[in-house]
């Protein structure tokens, strides 16, 4: 894959079907969450065939706080970058806690095809809850103070449903909806915004929610 360079420095992702996905090195926030995002696109071959022949720059606004992006897009590489410092082809405003949704319409004259090929990238499919719950334990256990083990707890249509990871004395337990485990497991939704809504409950010490607090942010922002 060829390399290319954005501002000063660059990290550069996994790139399945030869789409490479980079950020810049000390990325803020949005910048990982969006990187994040896109690369689970990617590797979900969810967003390759809606890239051929896409190029543009899209500039990602936050509906709800100052935070901005600049997704470019071009000769196969996808980067993601801090701020909006150019003219873009497309502005997209998006609820960062909403799992990117678009709020009001794109702004760009002409960019349809970018626009779709975007949101697509914005909007990667959700593994099975227990799926993601596995692969979030796993990336967790590098973190001081972790639980040996993880329950979570699944409100389906079909009844509860649990998931037990792990082995130990020391345990958490998260319940919720299945689609909102999934999400807060791969980092797609926040777990403090997901606590606030009531529809999620959790079971440990304080001690022990600080630790998986640091576990979804390790999701969410592939710190």
């Amino acid at each position: 894959m060829t390399e290319t360079t954005i501002g000063p420095a660059t990290c550069e992702a996994d790139a399945p079907g030869g789409v490479g996905v980079r950020i810049e090195d000390d990325a803020s926030p949005i910048v990982r969450l969006l990187g994040r995002t896109i690369r689970d696109s990617v590797r979900a071959n969810s967003a390759d065939s809606g890239l051929e022949g896409v190029e543009g720059t899209v500039a990602v606004r936050s509906h709800d706080t100052p935070q901005a992006a600049t997704i470019s897009i071009a000769n196969g590489v996808i980067a993601v970058s801090s701020g909006v410092f150019v003219e873009p082809d497309l502005t997209l405003t998006v609820d960062l806690n909403g799992r990117l949704a678009l709020v009001g319409e794109p702004v760009g004259a002409g960019a349809d095809h970018l626009a779709t090929a975007v949101l697509a990238l914005l909007s990667p499919p959700l593994p099975d809850w227990q799926v993601a719950a596995e692969r979030f334990w796993a990336a967790a256990r590098t973190i001081p103070g972790v639980p040996d083990v993880l329950v979570a707890i699944a409100d389906g249509p079909d009844g509860l449903a649990q998931q037990v990871i792990g082995d130990g004395e020391t345990h958490y337990v998260i319940a919720g909806p299945p689609d909102l485990l999934a999400g807060i497991f791969t980092g797609t939704d926040d777990l403090i915004a997901a606590l606030s809504t009531g529809q999620v409950g959790v079971r440990g010490t304080l001690s022990q929610l600080s630790v998986l607090v640091a576990a979804s942010w390790k999701a969410r922002y592939d710190v």
